[in-house]
């Protein structure tokens, strides 16, 4: 059997590339998808899953981009099934060895997730589904157009988290994650326009419930799993966090990509960027920048940063009070796990955080600033 990829799925040749597959020859089946949610045709999903479903022996035969399109293609009819009130597996039991194999071989969990739904969904005439509907596919389409910078982002930061703040290129490399950041302010203003809290919270969000595969619960394909999170992680979350935040990061990182899964690890290890220039203000911040002229530019660069994520938590946590209002909601809970008391919890500590950035403020050394418990991976 094959051994999982060393290369990136992220890398936006592979991801196009895994848009045009259809090893299952799944693209009728996909379409008419809509049709049998729209009519609750269990009977006929769970047929169209039974007959999609390859044999392992054929996974082995699938190139590393074919089985995310395959992993893709099955997950459409794993929400389906599980939105209309069945576990698919219990169902179609046949496809649980398969789901086993498509995540051995793609370095990921055994089942769907936001990337397969969005990042790698064919689009046009071939875009997979469950309703059909514009607003889902503005949904999509808001994932799908921050992917690319929030990798980029991503490895900004890590370059970030090994640079010192008295490095004059310092500065310039956080101006440049924040304009990659800010195409998330970009995503949430195109769902704010183009997605009502009632279609989310009523038609879409029953698409992306949890399913079990032997035995192991696993989230459907929520937006929570789009790692802004993990740039908090390197600026200020791997040792300023609460210990709720810390408990969800944790729950979402089996979700991502496997770089991202090594950055957190790397992260959780060391001080966050905030951290190291708290200590590098030290006791008296207005000699430490006399000595270092650069680190003001590196402060006030962090906090533009921290400004760009504070617009995106506000407007998401604006979005999900309407969508988890007790009037319209149907889950207590966002798809991802996460509580609206948890996104204002989220959306405190990052205001809290950007004070931080101005010489002059004190900071409370490494360690959570509100009470949270450092953790190691």
């Amino acid at each position: 059997m094959k051994s999982p990829t060393d290369l990136d799925l992220g890398n936006p040749i592979r991801t196009a590339a895994i848009r045009e597959l259809d090893p299952l020859a799944a693209d009728l089946a996909c379409f008419t998808l809509r049709r049998q949610n729209a009519d609750v045709d269990l009977p006929a999903m769970t047929g169209a899953l039974r007959a999609l479903t390859p044999t392992v022996e054929r996974v082995d035969t699938f190139s590393t981009e074919e089985c995310v399109a395959a992993m893709r293609d099955l997950g459409m009819f794993l929400g389906s099934i599980r939105r209309h009130g069945a576990e698919p597996l219990e169902l179609v039991p046949a496809a649980t060895p398969v789901l086993h194999e498509l995540g051995r071989r793609t370095d990921m969990v055994p089942r769907d997730t936001v990337h397969h739904y969005c990042t790698w969904n064919p689009v046009g005439d071939r875009q997979r589904m469950y309703t059909g509907d514009v607003q889902e596919a503005y949904l999509q389409e808001s994932v799908r157009m921050v992917f690319p910078h929030l990798r980029e982002g991503l490895e900004l930061a890590s370059r970030l988290s090994d640079l010192a703040l008295e490095d004059a290129k310092f500065a310039q490399l956080t101006d440049e994650l924040t304009g990659h950041t800010e195409t998330m302010v970009q995503s949430i203003d195109m769902v704010v326009s183009h997605v009502s809290p009632e279609f989310f919270a009523r038609t879409l969000r029953p698409y992306f419930e949890e399913i079990t595969v032997d035995g192991r619960v696993l989230l459907g394909p929520a937006a929570a799993q789009v790692p802004l999170w993990l740039i908090d992680q390197a600026i200020w979350a791997s040792d300023r966090s609460e210990p709720e935040y810390s408990e969800f990061l944790r729950d979402s990182i089996p979700y991502s990509l496997r770089r991202w899964r090594e950055l957190y690890a790397h992260w959780d290890r060391i001080p966050s960027v905030v951290s190291r220039l708290v200590d590098s203000f030290g006791a008296d911040a207005e000699e430490a920048v006399r000595r270092a002229p650069a680190l003001r530019a590196s402060a006030e660069a962090l906090a533009r940063l921290l400004r760009v994520i504070v617009v995106f938590r506000g407007r998401h946590l604006g979005i999900a009070k309407k969508a988890y209002d007790a009037d319209l909601r149907l889950y207590p809970l966002g798809s991802g796990g996460a509580s609206v008391e948890l996104l204002k919890q989220i959306v405190d500590l990052t205001r809290a955080t950007s004070q931080l950035t101005r010489p002059g403020a004190r900071g409370h050394g490494h360690g959570a600033a509100h009470g949270g418990e450092r953790r190691s991976a």
